[in-house]
């Protein structure tokens, strides 16, 4: 009994180092031509129920105009755990692209989950949901179109 207690905790050591690999993501977007400053983007999961998980990246370096990211701006205000120190950068402007590296679980993909962009641009308005892209290999590279300031964007797997 000893034996095979040995052997499955040793199997169980093997194994669960690869449940904890991150898988090398990017996601890639072009921006809509338009008029005004550059936008707010915010990158954020979400889980196979559709509800908020966690923040992935934040365009835009001045907090004050996060709020007007509002779909995003509502969770992120409720997230306790929200530490937006090393997942920000600029803000994006009118018919420019845009490239955000990411290291995310395995466990995510193909699981249901999907990342979303909300965007804002400051007295243009604000786009909730503006892209919605499945963490999906087989949706991997396919450029969804964008509702607002966002023209498309692509998750790479």
């Amino acid at each position: 009994m000893k034996k095979i207690l040995a052997i499955l905790l040793l199997g169980t050591a093997l194994v669960s180092p690869g449940a904890a690999y991150a898988a090398q993501v990017t996601v890639t977007g072009q921006m809509s031509s338009y008029r005004g400053p550059e936008a707010y983007l915010a990158v954020y999961l979400a889980g196979p129920d559709g509800r908020y998980d966690s923040t992935l990246y934040v365009a835009g370096r001045k907090s004050r105009y996060y709020r007007d990211l509002s779909g995003w701006a509502r969770y992120a205000a409720a997230d306790a755990s929200l530490n937006l120190n090393g997942i920000t950068g600029a803000s994006v402007g009118s018919g420019r692209s845009f490239t955000i590296n990411l290291d995310l679980s395995d466990a995510l993909i193909n699981a249901g989950y999907t990342i979303h962009i909300d965007s804002a641009v400051e007295e243009r308005g604000t786009t909730s949901d503006d892209v919605v892209i499945p963490l999906d290999r087989s949706q991997s590279g396919i450029a969804q179109p964008g509702r607002g300031f966002v023209q498309s964007a692509s998750v790479n797997l």
